[in-house]
């Protein structure tokens, strides 16, 4: 059980180490700050440094705080209940899809929205995975019916 697990631990280790996503999302900050001259503690500037500032508010404070403790428990239940490749796969999305979210937002608040929903998607698709994998063990474990087997039986009998 713990070799199926490696890939659930790969990405909650990388998921983690979000703060490191954040001390780069910070750096951009400082680097938009010099090259705009936009001295601390002022907020205001052009509209490119505005992004920049915006983009690392919102994707370190707001997401990371509220969406990250569902992203890692939907995660490991999927991953537990379901497969762990397939959560693990997806757990690799989520998190490419907050990064491109930073990304987008910094050339424009238009380039945001993609990003943001394909990680909504991902994290829905996890919520699923997660729904249907204890549903499926939940039926097995206290029902004792194996509902997969029961489908394909129905499916394909010989």
């Amino acid at each position: 059980m713990l070799e199926e697990s490696v890939g659930l631990g790969a990405v909650t280790v990388l998921g983690v180490l979000d703060v490191f996503c954040a001390a780069y999302f910070s750096l951009q900050v400082i680097y938009a700050r010099r090259k705009y001259s936009v001295s601390p503690p002022s907020t205001a500037g052009p509209p490119e440094f505005e992004r920049i500032f915006r983009a690392q508010s919102v994707t370190v404070e707001a997401n990371c705080s509220e969406y990250f403790p569902i992203f890692i428990t939907m995660l490991w239940t999927a991953g537990l209940f379901l497969s762990p490749g397939v959560s693990s796969v997806c757990g690799l999305l989520y998190l490419y899809g907050r990064l491109l979210y930073f990304w987008g937002y910094s050339e424009s608040a238009h380039r945001r929205l993609a990003p943001l929903y394909f990680s909504a998607q991902v994290l829905w698709v996890l919520i699923g995975f997660s729904s249907l994998g204890v549903f499926l063990t939940f039926c097995r474990v206290y029902l004792k019916v194996d509902v997969l087997l029961e489908l394909w039986t129905a499916v394909a009998p010989y």
